[in-house]
């Protein structure tokens, strides 16, 4: 039995199809990351597996029952993109009430503190900082003792040693053979997280497979160069991310592009002036970005 199980998973709003016959499965103790842009599907796919809503075709489960099951629910911990805390509680007062609902739940003292929250359990949360109520979110996530954890976009807000502190708290966590599902625009965070990357764009799963595996079916490149004269529209350039001017009338360029030994043959034989020519491994941005691309481009193709 799966932590969570989605099969043949359709959802519409209205004309919009937000999710088109989705199949995900993730086992207990894994750490799972979620990627697409604003509009994938990825918030609905979460709503789906916490049972906030229901598929329009379709199966979902949650550690073998249907989510909409409050049963189902007692082992999960959730963060969504966006919490409404009540303003006039105080920090411990709603980690008490959360707290409250589950049998076993964290000591509050104790969740506070490694959350860095131990000095606002008297405050009241209308008070926080965006990034301190960000911080009690996902405390509120654990604070029962969850099986199954979705956080959705749990650092957005956050500086760095916030989301250094939320890091910690997951990975803790995860050790403790608890299961993850996350998304994030952060990417260099599920970099740091995630075990297992599903990348998904247009209510579709483009890729589901390890980080280092994702990244190396990318390959994409980054090919810096300084040229007059270039005039690369045959040579198989997936984009141009800058450009720009300098002072003795070079242009620097920059090129993202799936194979850069051809992309370097075409340039030579264009006959182009170049110079300073740099070639290095794309980010994790980059090879999603280029991964997105592809796979629609292809799905128009066919």
């Amino acid at each position: 039995m799966s932590a969570v199980e989605v099969r043949g998973v359709t959802r519409r709003f209205g004309n919009v199809v937000a999710l088109d016959d989705v199949s995900l499965e993730v086992e207990h103790g894994e750490l799972v990351g979620l990627l697409g842009p604003n509009g994938a599907g990825k918030s609905t796919l979460l709503s789906l597996v916490s049972g906030q809503r229901r598929p329009d075709a379709g199966v979902v489960r949650l550690t073998g029952r249907d989510p909409r099951d409050a049963r189902a629910r007692t082992v999960l911990g959730l963060t969504p993109q966006e919490t409404g805390l009540p303003a006039t509680l105080r920090v411990r007062e709603v980690v008490d009430f959360v707290g409250g609902h589950y049998p076993d739940p964290v000591p509050t003292g104790e969740l506070l503190e490694q959350f860095g929250l131990a000095d606002l359990g008297k405050r009241q949360t209308g008070s926080l900082s965006g990034g301190q109520k960000r911080r009690l979110a996902v405390a509120m996530s654990l604070v029962g003792r969850p099986r199954v954890v979705l956080l959705d976009e749990p650092t957005t807000g956050l500086d760095v040693s916030g989301r250094t502190a939320l890091w910690d708290a997951i990975r803790e966590y995860h050790a403790g053979a608890g299961t993850v599902l996350l998304t994030s625009h952060y990417l260099e965070e599920v970099q740091a997280l995630a075990e297992r990357v599903v990348v998904i764009d247009h209510g579709k799963v483009l890729a589901d497979d390890s980080l280092d595996t994702i990244l190396g079916r990318v390959g994409a490149r980054r090919v810096q160069f300084t040229t007059r004269t270039a005039d690369l529209s045959d040579t198989q350039v997936t984009r141009v991310t800058s450009t720009s001017d300098t002072s003795d009338g070079w242009v620097r360029e920059e090129h993202l592009v799936a194979d850069s030994d051809a992309f370097v043959r075409d340039l030579v034989a264009s006959g182009a002036e170049f110079r300073d020519l740099e070639i290095r491994g794309a980010s994790l941005e980059e090879a999603f970005g280029q991964l997105v691309n592809h796979e629609n481009l292809e799905g128009a193709a066919r």
